[in-house]
């Protein structure tokens, strides 16, 4: 499925935004707003690429003349306006905004820009247009939940593969098992791997562990996190997997990490709060004894990045909306021992949570 989206539509819908907070002028950079605004990924170069959105005019793209040819043109949606070597975009930029008094600017725009900007613009009040796009990034559309899906159903194709064997694990390094999950990541439609995490044993307790030489062993739990990027939208699942038969403590420790996900997951209902998908999942943890193991968030927002709004964490009191689009992903952590994360990608419908993973949710033994 080939995403088409509206982008006149988008816009104007950030207008109406910047119209309710008294927004004057929103700067958007490298980063992921301005894709979703324009079509248009702009290389993180030290050359300065910069869309320009007031309420009263055509919003114009500062563009490198180099770069122009990679930008598709979106006729009454934006204009491009090419800067060349021995000009200063900087100065454009602020003939671009004058009479502008509230400016919004990107989170990923570089520091030096905005620095260089500031004295051109004398009384200007400067805020995140995260508070104009974020809510609008933050629930996806039909096409863009079908973009999850697909990129969610490839990544559970790989776990399947791991889950069932055909991934070898034992007298492998972590590193070579992460290549191997990469690649078959690509082989299932993914263009980009974003990260492939292979933490066995001891080192499943730390939750973004980078895979090491470390050799995988017989008799030892497997945490393995992955995801893509496949068509512009992410995928993110953790599964753990036993090479052999689960200890005892293991066995006792997933089934609590199993109610809790899912307790998690059912949480997830328009209508609820970010923080009551934390708050359900850790009261699982909490009870069973192992609430000082579980170290961080219980979830993260996900769309063209893998982690952006909405933040399921404890003091978020943002209400889920329909499209709210979700990871679930409760762990357990015991320092020198082992460590087990079980996450699921989450959309939040009018009928319920529709989980993006099917990839079956128990501990697996495998002999590999």
């Amino acid at each position: 499925m080939e995403i088409r989206p509206n982008y006149a539509a988008r816009l104007e819908r950030v207008r109406r935004e910047m119209a309710a907070g008294a927004i004057d002028a929103v700067l958007l950079s490298v980063g992921h707003d301005l894709p979703y605004l324009t079509g248009y990924h702009a290389m993180p170069l030290e050359r300065l690429t910069l869309l320009v959105l007031r309420m009263d005019s055509t919003p114009q793209m500062l563009v490198p003349r180099l770069e122009v040819p990679r930008v598709v043109p979106q006729p009454g949606v934006f204009e491009v306006v090419a800067w060349n070597e021995t000009d200063d975009p900087v100065a454009m930029a602020a003939k671009m905004l004058v009479g502008a008094k509230t400016i919004a600017v990107g989170d990923q725009m570089w520091a030096r820009f905005l620095v260089e900007l500031l004295p051109h613009l004398d009384g200007a009040r400067f805020t995140r247009a995260v508070d104009v796009v974020g809510a609008l990034r933050a629930a996806k559309d039909h096409e863009e939940i079908e973009a999850l899906r697909q990129a969610g159903a490839a990544a559970d194709r790989v776990a399947l593969e791991l889950q069932t064997g055909l991934i070898p694990l034992v007298g492998r390094t972590e590193a070579e098992v992460s290549a191997d999950i990469s690649a078959r990541l690509i082989r299932e439609g993914h263009d980009v791997v974003n990260f492939a995490i292979v933490a066995a044993g001891e080192n499943a307790a730390s939750p973004h562990h980078h895979p090491s030489d470390r050799v995988i062993r017989k008799g030892e739990i497997v945490l393995c996190d992955f995801g893509g990027t496949m068509k512009g939208y992410c995928s993110d699942i953790t599964r753990c997997v036993f090479t052999g038969e689960p200890t005892p403590d293991v066995r006792e420790a997933y089934a609590v990490l199993q109610r809790a996900q899912q307790a998690g997951v059912e949480a997830g209902r328009v209508g609820g709060t970010c923080e009551s998908v934390d708050a359900a999942a850790r009261r699982i943890i909490d009870e069973a004894g192992f609430g000082e193991y579980f170290v961080h968030r219980t979830g993260h927002g996900i769309g063209m990045e893998a982690h952006e709004e909405p933040y399921m964490v404890n003091g978020n009191r943002t209400s889920i909306v329909a499209g709210h689009a979700f990871s679930v992903e409760p762990g357990i952590y015991i320092p020198g021992k082992w460590g087990m994360r079980l996450e699921d990608i989450v959309v939040a419908t009018a009928s319920g949570p529709d989980s993006m993973n099917r990839a079956n949710h128990d501990l697996v033994s495998v002999n590999v």
